[in-house]
């Protein structure tokens, strides 16, 4: 018997206490702390991929390639990550440059839920992989914490996604969407969590995402 861990929030699905192999598990079954799909869950025994080597000078280069849009998200983390140090004048700065670049991206021309899981995919195979290895390089731990949380919550996105591509609306029709006010996790649920699985902040720092018709 073996055992699988949600990389999102931790939980432990115990094959030999729960009597049934995870593999026969139902393909809409969810972690039941936050709602992970089954793909959200990894092997305990199995040991992690080494990240992909990247070349730093890389990714500085290219971030002239990158959409205002996905500029703008950049710089929101990295204003949450300064706000969750204490440096007030930081997160100021980032959010400034986050709302200018938010203000100059251009509607979205396609907007198909295919589209938009993989570019979140592309994040954590290639993005994440990349920040990381720079904020170790220059042992900035303030962005590694941000590397740990938006992976987190950008499985969790992915999650979502895969979930709605195969359920469509039905997947939150009479339910609720919330958000951590303080990490940007996405839940999916009657009412929010009493904490949240990432940033452990209790369930009033959750905003309810008001739908429109």
């Amino acid at each position: 018997m073996s055992k699988w861990r949600c990389k999102i929030c931790g939980y432990t699905y115990d094959e030999d206490k729960e009597g049934l192999l995870f593999s026969e598990l139902p393909d809409d079954w969810v972690c039941p702390v936050c709602g992970a799909g089954k793909n959200s869950f990894f092997l305990e025994s199995q040991q992690m991929k080494d990240e992909v080597s990247v070349v730093i000078p890389t990714i500085v280069e290219d971030m002239h390639k990158l959409s205002p849009m996905a500029l703008s998200a950049l710089f929101s983390n990295l204003a949450r990550g300064c706000e969750k140090q204490y440096k007030e004048k930081e997160a100021e700065l980032f959010s400034e440059i986050s709302r200018f670049y938010a203000l100059a991206a251009p509607r979205a021309q396609d907007d198909e839920v295919s589209s938009l899981t993989h570019m979140v995919s592309d994040d954590l195979e290639t993005f994440y992989p990349a920040l990381r290895q720079m904020a170790g390089q220059h042992g900035d731990r303030g962005t590694l914490r941000i590397c740990t949380w938006g992976e987190k919550v950008t499985n969790m996105l992915y999650s979502l996604l895969e979930r709605y591509q195969k359920e469509g609306d039905a997947f939150l029709k009479n339910t609720e969407v919330w958000v951590c006010s303080v990490c940007g996790f996405i839940y999916v649920g009657d009412k929010a969590p009493e904490l949240c699985p990432v940033c452990k902040v209790p369930s009033w720092k959750f905003d309810k995402i008001e739908r429109g018709l």
